[in-house]
């Protein structure tokens, strides 16, 4: 303890399958209990199923033919990864701490930005 002052330590434990996913989006609302549920996903262009190509004379792959689905020109996907339920407390708790990696966020790009405006576009090698 420091100064005498109430102190306490939180250990972090990880499951041995602990690992991060990058998401873009989240979906989600209030549940009957009243409690805030997220749902997050990863949004992004998808995959055929399958391509079907024309065959040219010289036997190589020549232009599509179709594409299953149909609609895969018109459609995204949102893979959902996984999900959370929290409490009103949690959720006001979780606010704030955004709100607070929000602002060094912002404070680093605008360093960033000072930094890229006072080198005036001078080239930089980043390797």
């Amino acid at each position: 303890m420091s100064n005498n002052k109430p102190e306490m330590t939180f250990k972090y434990v990880f499951t041995y399958d602990y690992s991060p996913t990058y998401v873009n989006g989240a979906h989600g609302g209030l549940s009957p209990r009243g409690e805030l549920v997220m749902n997050f996903y990863l949004e992004r262009q998808p995959l055929p199923n399958s391509i079907s190509h024309q065959i040219t004379p010289a036997g190589t792959i020549g232009p599509e033919t179709e594409v299953e689905p149909e609609d895969l020109g018109r459609s995204l996907v949102r893979h959902v990864t996984t999900g959370v339920v929290l409490n009103y407390q949690t959720a006001r708790e979780l606010h704030y701490w955004l709100g607070e990696q929000l602002k060094q966020m912002e404070a680093m790009d605008q360093a960033r930005q000072e930094l890229a405006a006072e080198q005036g576009g001078k080239s930089q090698a980043t390797h």
